[in-house]
């Protein structure tokens, strides 16, 4: 292998550049492989898993932002609707919920073939725009869970664009 395809394959690989991004923040992080990563980072409400899956036989990278919140099979129902409600109002990514666990989560994918790369600028934003929407939509999915609020409730509350600090 040539240093100049080294370099190709190294550049063509986003993991590459979101480690960077994730070292610069100083956020804990674990590249698991060469097309995996996991990182953690701080949020106003709590803290969010990042799970990171490059693949190079579709050029794409998958990206998942996680909550440390679980949800009681009996409000599932009442998330799910929640869920629908904010992901009409998003333009890049959308929330689900974990089968399995029930914890909620942002994913998002980059489809990258033909392209020379993903650029730092793009998956800087793709990162900061989920953990703004999930710092946005976590008090609404407390006010579900806990907070006795109907969905459209919940989103409310959560559409509101407050100004300062109380």
């Amino acid at each position: 292998m040539t240093a100049m395809s080294m370099l190709q394959d190294r550049a063509s690989n986003p993991l590459d550049i979101v480690e960077q991004i994730v070292t610069a923040n100083d956020w804990a992080f674990d590249r698991r492989t060469t097309d995996e990563m996991a990182a953690e980072a701080p949020g106003k409400w709590c803290d969010y898993g990042l799970f990171f899956t490059w693949s190079h036989e579709i050029s794409a990278m998958h990206f998942t932002c996680t909550f440390d919140l679980k949800v009681p099979a009996n409000r599932r129902p009442a998330l799910y609707e929640l869920l629908a409600l904010a992901n009409e109002r998003l333009w890049i990514g959308h929330f689900g919920m974990d089968s399995d666990d029930g914890m909620p989560l942002f994913r998002h994918a980059v489809l990258l073939r033909g392209a020379p790369g993903a650029s730092a600028e793009s998956l800087e934003d793709m990162v900061d725009i989920a953990i703004t929407e999930c710092e946005r939509f976590f008090p609404a999915f407390q006010l579900v869970l806990w907070g006795g609020k109907t969905p459209p409730e919940a989103l409310q509350a959560a559409m509101l664009d407050c100004v300062g600090e109380a």
